[in-house]
């Protein structure tokens, strides 16, 4: 399940509780708040997953680039290399060969420009759904512990 329908689900189910009168505080269903949370524990794992698979995905991106730009550039080398007798022919030969690699290259560099900034957005995705998480996590966590009467905490320390 997609960690922002958790989310949602977390919320619904805040949403849904019942407030307990002259608070801030409401009554929270203990089993669907934790069956939730365990879901959201599965679920984090594979967005992080889905994050890495993004982060190889540029590196497999960037290969097949310079991979392009290598046979390309063989392929200018090679045509260059066939026209040495007829001199026009092989300036003609050179310029296209060096408007080729010069292509090639600025081609290569946007494809990483763009799988850094696709990566980068992914990444920074995630890092701001994992930190909503954490401190939806605390606040419920807080919320619990404000619950507890002090005799709960003082036999919970001993």
């Amino acid at each position: 399940m997609d960690i922002l329908q958790l989310i949602d689900r977390l919320e619904e189910l805040f949403n849904n509780s019942r407030p307990i009168p002259l608070t801030h505080s409401v009554i929270v269903d203990e089993d669907k708040f934790l069956d939730i949370i365990d879901q959201m524990r599965i679920s984090v794992p594979e967005e992080v997953k889905k994050a890495q698979q993004v982060f190889s995905s540029k590196d497999r991106v960037m290969a097949q680039a310079q991979e392009e730009a290598n046979r390309t550039l063989q392929l200018a080398r090679e045509k260059a290399d066939g026209l040495v007798d007829k001199e026009i022919l092989v300036q003609d030969a050179q310029r296209r060969a060096g408007q080729i690699i010069d292509q090639a290259r600025v081609e290569a560099e946007n494809i990483k420009i763009d799988a850094d900034q696709y990566a980068l957005d992914s990444l920074m995705g995630l890092q701001t759904e994992l930190e909503r998480l954490s401190n939806q996590a605390k606040n419920g966590v807080q919320v619990l512990l404000s619950k507890k009467t002090p005799m709960e905490t003082t036999a919970q320390e001993k």
